[in-house]
């Protein structure tokens, strides 16, 4: 018997450190003429293991319909809140899916998403039959800043952290339905939480697997990403 999947996206906030462009949040701002939320969701689809893509907006918002119109596969559902974990937990109650079904939850904000990457993560949690994330080392020198000196002006180093075994947490995320809406219970208040994985790590619940990203799959946060981004648009695809 195949395995359900489904996947989340969860496409409630406003994106403030994007910056705007006229009233609609970053999830909306058109990348070479299409929003970004529709370009995360068409990488979604590009799989068709996945039965179903779910959007979880805002109550009222007014923009979804438009973007997301003649998209097969997906429905959209005013069922978010303030917080990304609590806009995925209200997805899941909003779904009502079987605990072993599995979801995978992908940022709005990240429209770059290779479907070889995500093959890869899908793959690798059906084999291990544990749930898993995409996530990229980190290459570069990381430094930890004293946060005394915020207050003086510029932060200054404290000290070089080890790069080893270090990697950058990206999207989608994939659990079973059972596990992931247990650890978002298990952790809803606390404030350690800023995605799926370090909720089912806070709780007790089975490592999650690293599965190699991609460097086109970067979120896209600061007006500056956008920029990047269009560019490799108009690059074409690339192998990922």
């Amino acid at each position: 018997m195949k395995p359900t999947l489904i996947a989340i996206v969860p496409a409630a906030g406003i994106g403030a450190r994007a910056g705007r462009v006229g009233d609609a949040p970053k999830q909306y701002r058109l990348l070479r003429g299409e929003p970004m939320l529709r370009r995360a969701v068409c990488a979604l689809l590009a799989d068709v293991r996945i039965a179903e893509v779910r959007v979880a907006v805002a109550a009222g918002d007014p923009w979804v319909a438009r973007a997301l119109s003649g998209l097969p596969r997906v429905v959209w559902r005013p069922c978010g809140g303030p917080s990304r974990a609590m806009t995925v937990r209200a997805a899941l109650l909003d779904a009502n899916l079987a605990p072993d079904t599995w979801v995978l939850v992908h940022d709005a904000a990240r429209p770059g998403l290779p479907p070889q990457a995500l093959a890869r993560l899908i793959d690798t949690c059906l084999s291990q039959d544990r749930g898993g994330l995409l996530a990229v080392p980190v290459a570069d020198t990381v430094k930890q800043a004293d946060p005394v000196s915020l207050a003086a002006g510029p932060e200054i180093v404290a000290r070089t952290l080890p790069r080893e075994h270090l990697w950058l947490a990206q999207t989608p995320q994939m659990f079973r339905v059972g596990e992931l809406h247990a650890a978002l219970d298990a952790c809803a208040q606390d404030v350690r939480v800023t995605d799926e994985a370090s909720a089912v790590e806070l709780s007790g619940g089975r490592p999650p697997v690293l599965v190699p990203g991609s460097r086109w799959n970067d979120k896209l946060t600061w007006p500056g990403d956008f920029e990047w981004f269009e560019a490799w648009l108009r690059g074409g695809p690339q192998d990922a």
